[in-house]
């Protein structure tokens, strides 16, 4: 069966798929001019002496993992530069130089700790894993791992973009020898481990892309294509804090996600599965190499499995396991994910396969030998058992999410492994995600049920407290103080004045003394956190105080080709979200839809300020009926084509009241992607 293959624009967030619109800016990194251009402020005594006090707490003397992460060094490009087509840059390793190479020379401005996994995160190339086993890591977010098949190559996870795919599937050829591919297995749904598909597939020839098999789990076709598509804008605009979009890449900027250096921004694709697996146990012979799967769907992606090499006695632990704490809740904005189904997979998978010699994954460097990868299992197993046991726990005596994520802290039997610690994921965020999947937002206290909006009640606060002036003159008193006390009393001290001064700025947003020392905590707490995204979420906020919010927002066309191959059901549930219900107030009306190249009719109807569809037949009668191909429908929803134009042409047939159509459209929201967040 040959692969169907989708070739989409270049998108500026490509780690985010969205329908109807992607929200775009209107800087990358490294596009401002200076070294501290973004203006972060120099760290103060308290973050310098926090980071050194780090340097105390965790066992920097114990370099395995950069032995670990150098390992089977084939070779290496060490002017890692790649661009698309029209020259604009895709991925950068040189502009992480500025890392040192042992991971020990953290200026004050980096967690020493976030640092070094910033440095082992800057180590990439072609590694032989273990013979018939080869990784290509640090060309995008993600690993390529490169199986040798009886004739050729199976390819686990071709990454991102299109492009960084092409130029890692090229340099292991270069270096092994070109190979026919024999299949490609998708580890799971996230677009990081099949967005860059099309950049292997295009060069491959006709006949081997004819015979090529692709495995992935079950459900992998719809989580793939359809993550993100309701809350598409939203999600995409927090995406840009999560990974330091606007930030330079310095010790004052973005240093790496903790998970990789970060999502390369280029273009991606999809190919569907010629093959889905459902069941635990499910055994594959692929081109001579047997395969042993695992469902862990429902832990880090909604559509996920790991799989067994019996003959390498290698696991591949896809995404349920990394040299990092995962996220439970992603700050981007997701569905909370389950810890304890999270932990039960990672011992499913250590007795299932616990005579594993080699652990390698999407992510990260591999780790040897039965022991340590026996470990490793059960320590990640057990921090994820940790948190979800101990904040059910305090969740059940009363405590609320914020007291929790103050409450939890890991064992020092779980502290003493650099894997454990919070790169990505933080025991605090990840503690309140587990109250928020049981809980849901209210802690039952009723002054919480139906608070005023954040800008209403910063304007009540700011004057109870004697007004900006007031505030500001004791908030630089505090801040000025912090270098003064103790280092936890000083790191708390900016907590707090970020939550009073965020009052401040939603009260009065074009307060610059307000805007100006809000910045400044926020480049504090930047500077102290472990957790990369936090690092981000921190400095992009000072960023955009200093700066303002991105000049472009969504452009719905950069999607187009994506949008033609989605499902069209979800067109119409995007539609339905956009829709205002204000302006469709008393309005009641039925559109059908015919996709003529589909042979598929849909049936809208609007009443009650609610928009419904359904699948119909092509003789249903409604208010007005439009008949058309897929391709001018999304050409009408990402306004490359005009509907009052459409309807006076001979490209679509129409029947019905124009009128009623064209209001009926007037009435959906057109988000663009660039709300403010650390202003009203």
């Amino acid at each position: 069966m040959k692969p169907k293959l989708i070739y989409p624009k270049q998108i500026i967030l490509p780690i985010i798929a969205v329908a109807l619109g992607v929200a775009g800016c209107d800087s990358g990194p490294g596009q401002e001019a200076g070294a501290y251009a973004a203006g972060h402020t120099a760290p103060t005594d308290i973050t310098s002496r926090f980071n050194e006090e780090i340097l105390e707490q965790r066992p920097f003397s114990n370099r395995e993992d950069f032995e670990n992460a150098r390992r089977g060094l084939v070779a290496q490009d060490p002017n890692l530069v790649v661009e698309n087509q029209n020259g604009d840059g895709i991925w950068n390793m040189p502009e992480y130089d500025f890392i040192d190479d042992d991971g020990k020379d953290a200026p004050a401005s980096v967690n020493p700790s976030l640092w070094r996994q910033a440095s082992l995160n800057n180590i990439h190339g072609l590694f032989k894993v273990t013979d018939g086993l080869y990784q290509v890591r640090g060309y995008d977010l993600a690993n390529m791992s490169i199986i040798e098949s009886d004739t050729g190559w199976i390819l686990v996870d071709p990454l991102t973009a299109r492009e960084t795919a092409s130029r890692a599937f090229l340099f292991a050829q270069e270096h092994l020898g070109k190979k026919p591919v024999r299949a490609i297995i998708f580890t799971h749904s996230h677009i990081d481990h099949f967005g860059g598909v099309q950049g292997v597939l295009q060069h491959l020839p006709d006949e081997e892309k004819r015979d090529l098999r692709i495995v992935a789990p079950e459900g992998f076709e719809e989580e793939a294509t359809s993550e993100n598509i309701i809350a598409g804008p939203a999600m995409t605009r927090r995406a840009m804090y999560m990974y330091g979009k606007r930030l330079e890449h310095n010790d004052r900027g973005h240093v790496g996600t903790g998970l990789g250096k970060g999502p390369a921004f280029g273009t991606f694709g999809f190919a569907e599965p010629t093959q889905l697996v459902s069941k635990t146990g499910t055994e594959l012979t692929i081109d001579g190499v047997q395969m042993v799967f695992q469902i862990v769907s429902g832990s880090e992606a909604p559509s996920e499995f790991t799989f067994y090499l019996p003959e390498h006695k290698a696991f591949c632990g896809a995404e349920l396991v990394s040299r990092n704490m995962h996220n439970l809740y992603t700050l981007r904005g997701a569905k909370v994910r389950d810890a304890r189904i999270w932990s039960a997979y990672i011992d499913e998978a250590r007795n299932r396969f616990s005579d594993a010699e080699v652990y390698f994954a999407s992510h990260h460097w591999p780790l040897w030998g039965q022991d340590r990868i026996q470990d490793f299992l059960v320590k990640q197993r057990d921090t994820y058992k940790f948190i979800h046991d101990q904040s059910v726990r305090l969740m059940n005596r009363g405590f609320t999410p914020n007291e929790i994520a103050e409450s939890v802290k890991l064992p020092a039997a779980l502290q003493e492994d650099f894997h454990n610690q919070g790169y990505y994921g933080t025991v605090a965020h990840n503690a309140k995600a587990v109250y928020q999947n049981y809980m849901g937002w209210f802690t039952a206290n009723p002054a919480k049920l139906n608070p005023l909006p954040e800008p209403e009640a910063a304007a009540r606060y700011v004057e109870m407290m004697g007004g900006a002036d007031s505030i500001l003159e004791k908030a630089r008193s505090d801040f000025d103080a912090a270098t003064d006390m103790k280092t936890d009393e000083g790191r708390k001290t900016y907590r707090w004045l970020a939550e009073l001064l965020n009052h401040v700025v939603f009260a009065e947003p074009d307060n610059e003394q307000a805007t100006s020392l809000l910045a400044k905590v926020y480049d504090q707490l930047g500077y102290q956190a472990e957790s990369a995204p936090w690092r981000d979420f921190y400095l992009s906020g000072a960023y955009e105080l200093r700066h303002g919010g991105p000049e472009e927002g969504i452009k719905p066309a950069v999607m187009k080709d994506v949008l033609l191959n989605t499902p069209v059901s979800l067109f119409f549930d995007s539609m339905a979200v956009r829709l205002n219900a204000d302006d469709a107030q008393g309005e009641s009306l039925s559109i059908k839809v015919t996709f003529t190249d589909l042979r598929e009719s849909y049936l809208l109807t609007l009443g009650n300020s609610v928009l419904h569809n359904r699948k119909t037949s092509s003789d249903t009668p409604a208010d007005a009926t439009l008949k058309l191909t897929r391709a001018l429908f999304v050409d009408i929803l990402i306004g490359e084509a005009g509907l009052k134009e459409m309807l006076f042409s001979d490209e679509l047939s129409f029947e019905g009241s124009r009128l009623d159509l064209l209001g009926f459209f007037s009435m959906l929201d057109k988000p663009e992607g660039k709300f403010n967040i650390v202003t009203p």
